[in-house]
């Protein structure tokens, strides 16, 4: 299983339930990574969505402690043993974790690979990614060139989880 975000210097992901700042080649990046794949997030993501609709082109999965949570067009998961059996269903590779916070920290731990934006820049904040730099059993594995927009110089980055876990 996968995970995708774009953080900051202090890896922070959202403010106010939105993302920091939207760089067009992240998006597009994003858009192309989880075109025809499965996504999973939890309901603050998908509300954080133009209209609050799901993506189009691709299988969304809300965990969603609610039980009346419904949203036309998404697979609404109420907890976290029942999503890990929804996810079943799917090959592994093309599951990709998009937030928001908590849903990347219950995640993690079933995750093998992890691509970040990485942006140097620090924002306010009140939402975050769990730190894979001072976690041992990750490591980042590639990098790209540093780029740049509005002023921000970013890199996309990919971490793996070390193959001698337990």
């Amino acid at each position: 299983m996968n995970l995708i975000a774009a953080v900051d210097r202090n890896w922070a992901i959202g403010y106010g339930n939105k993302l920091l700042v939207s760089i067009p080649s992240d998006m597009k990046f994003f858009r192309k990574i989880t075109m025809g794949k499965e996504i999973v997030m939890g309901r603050k993501t998908l509300e954080s969505f133009p209209g609050g609709v799901p993506l189009q082109n691709r299988i969304n999965i809300v965990l969603s402690s609610s039980r009346t949570y419904r949203v036309k067009g998404a697979v609404v998961i109420h907890t976290l043993v029942e999503l890990l059996k929804e996810l079943e269903k799917y090959n592994s590779q093309d599951i990709f974790v998009i937030g928001g916070g908590s849903i990347y920290r219950q995640l993690l731990p079933y995750c093998d690979t992890a691509y970040i934006t990485k942006i140097d820049h620090v924002f306010q904040a009140d939402t975050y990614f769990p730190n894979l730099d001072e976690k041992k059993e990750w490591e980042m594995t590639e990098t790209s060139e540093e780029n740049t927009c509005f002023d921000l110089e970013y890199k996309f980055t990919t971490y793996k989880r070390k193959a001698d876990r337990l």
